[in-house]
């Protein structure tokens, strides 16, 4: 079956398998956790086989008649071998063993680690106790046992005792009334009674021939040479097979519950928009303009993405573009709200290196404000035809862009409302403005211009806070035409806890200024080619 555009569904899946993997490696530290928490699992279990020896003996339970008579067994002889399995297990028993053991406290004890079981259609009881040693796990069932068979040869002598007892009371009654018959000279009957007296005589002979021994000992408990269960080799593998697999499902979960964008899909998803790239993290330590005034693989990234922004010609106006951040930045580094203002600054000089008279406006009333952090143009040099208010740019070798600060910024309605600065000005512009989630007045611009380019940083940038963004521009009549991304050094939960709002709060500190950013040779790496023609932005 083919989709609707022609292509088959299936070469989607390694595709959707790959990214899925990358998902969880991401992770890497999760699962490297659960294998470690499944190791030390399967050591554990090491250490508590390593000391469990299981020793086993067999007992053959036999009737108390003569084994080799070809007669049946009577009723009252044949074996219960349900019976016999749990007198084996009885508190009699594990006493008599206890004692033989010379431990007449430890009967109960003795027990937990017993087990008698009766294989099927046999007499014969096996037992089998786990201890600590070989020697006494074989001494243990050794003495179950005999403690067993004695018990049973005890109850079949008991029975006999009190058979042959009762018979002989009888035949005691009988013979004293013969006597007395013959001694008052009358014989008449005392045949019979002569008879029913050989007949007992002859019935209490059988019941003292009975086998009363109980049982034979077919398989003697030997002490074991190995510990019982899973070999040690067996028990870690399976403990690290453990521990992937308890690895994998965290990182899993860890994945689908993280709120924070990690991939430029999870970005497009959000915001539905291509990202037209992704850049370098801001250096905090150097200076905010890099195009013109340096050189390396920084400038360049902002290079592509003017590049891109055009539509991949050099001669296609930008128009007006409004750049704007998500929400501020949960980190103390502020790597979001410096992100923005270093792509506007640097995509106002790279737009004015193909000739163009570029207009940044900077509309965060943020102080001390970007006049203040670039190179301005002054004494001589300084242009005569620049409007009131606004000051030029020396951006090195790519030429020269203006700048227009906004002392009131959009969060005050009527700047953002009334068009001053967008409609009156037919310069490339480019309006900086503050996040769109914090000073939702900005949305006003946002349907003004000719596009917004959203700027976050990958790994920071939530995605609700994209999805908020999304629906607060397109509500406005606004069009996302993509997003720039910063690659930042990724940070674990606990430095995320300690630059956290609240605890910088608790604990009095001030937001830091510097934070160490990528290396001067992270190149921007391009963003999968759009499906539509939102890359070019024009009047």
């Amino acid at each position: 079956m083919t989709s609707p555009a022609g292509f088959d569904d299936r070469y989607d899946d390694p595709d959707q398998l790959r990214d899925q993997v990358r998902l969880l490696l991401r992770y890497r530290a999760t699962i490297a956790l659960g294998v470690v928490l499944g190791l030390l699992g399967g050591l554990v279990l090491v250490l508590l086989r390593a000391g469990a020896y299981t020793s086993t003996s067999e007992v053959l339970v036999r009737s108390r008649t003569d084994p080799f008579s070809t007669f049946g067994v009577a009723a009252d002889n044949q074996v219960s071998m349900g019976t016999e399995l749990q007198i084996a297990l009885s508190a009699t028993v594990a006493a008599r063993a206890a004692t033989a053991l010379r431990q007449p406290s430890d009967a109960d004890a003795l027990l937990t680690d017993l087990r008698v079981t009766n294989p099927r259609d046999t007499q014969v009881l096996r037992f089998e106790y786990t201890g600590g040693t070989p020697t006494r796990a074989a001494r243990v069932t050794n003495a179950f046992a005999q403690a067993y068979l004695a018990d049973r040869q005890d109850r079949s002598k008991a029975m006999v005792t009190r058979m042959t007892t009762g018979l002989e009371a009888q035949i005691t009654a009988l013979t004293k009334r013969v006597m007395a018959m013959k001694s008052g000279g009358s014989s008449a009957g005392t045949a019979g009674m002569q008879q029913q007296i050989g007949i007992l005589q002859k019935r209490v002979s059988d019941i003292r021939t009975y086998d009363t021994s109980g049982g034979d000992v077919v398989r003697r408990a030997e002490p074991p040479t190995r510990p019982s269960g899973p070999a040690p080799a067996w028990l870690v593998a399976f403990g690290l097979i453990a521990g992937l697999l308890l690895g994998v499902v965290l990182a899993w979960l860890r994945s689908a519950l993280e709120p924070r964008a990690r991939s430029v899909g999870e970005v497009q998803g959000a915001l539905h928009a291509p990202v037209l790239g992704i850049l370098p993290a801001p250096d905090t330590d150097g200076d905010l303009l890099e195009v013109g005034r340096s050189a390396g693989s920084r400038a360049e990234a902002y290079r592509a993405l003017a590049f891109r922004l055009r539509g991949g010609d050099d001669r296609t106006p930008v128009g007006r573009l409004m750049v704007v951040a998500p929400a501020a930045s949960r980190r103390a580094s502020g790597t979001t709200e410096r992100g923005a203002e270093a792509v506007a600054v640097n995509l106002a000089a790279a737009l004015a290196e193909s000739g163009d008279d570029v207009l940044l406006v900077d509309a965060t009333a943020a102080a001390p404000g970007l006049p203040a952090r670039l190179p301005l143009t002054t004494g001589d040099a300084a242009p005569t035809d620049v409007p009131e208010g606004e000051v030029v740019v020396d951006a090195g070798t790519v030429g020269r862009f203006t700048l227009r600060p906004d002392s009131r910024g959009v969060t005050d309605s009527r700047a953002a409302t009334d068009g001053r600065g967008v409609t009156g000005d037919d310069r490339p512009t480019l309006f900086l403005t503050p996040s769109l989630l914090e000073h939702a007045d900005g949305q006003a611009l946002a349907r003004r211009v000719d596009g917004v380019l959203v700027v976050g940083a990958l790994g920071e940038v939530r995605r609700d806070d994209l999805k908020r963004v999304r629906e607060l521009i397109s509500c406005a009549g606004g069009h996302v035409v993509g997003v720039a991304l910063h690659h930042v050094t990724p940070v674990g939960p606990l430095r995320r806890f300690v630059d956290s709002d609240r605890v910088r709060r608790a604990t009095g500190r001030t937001p830091a200024t510097t934070a160490s950013g990528p290396a001067d040779d992270v190149v921007a790496r391009p963003a999968a080619p759009a499906q539509d023609d939102t890359l070019s932005v024009s009047r």
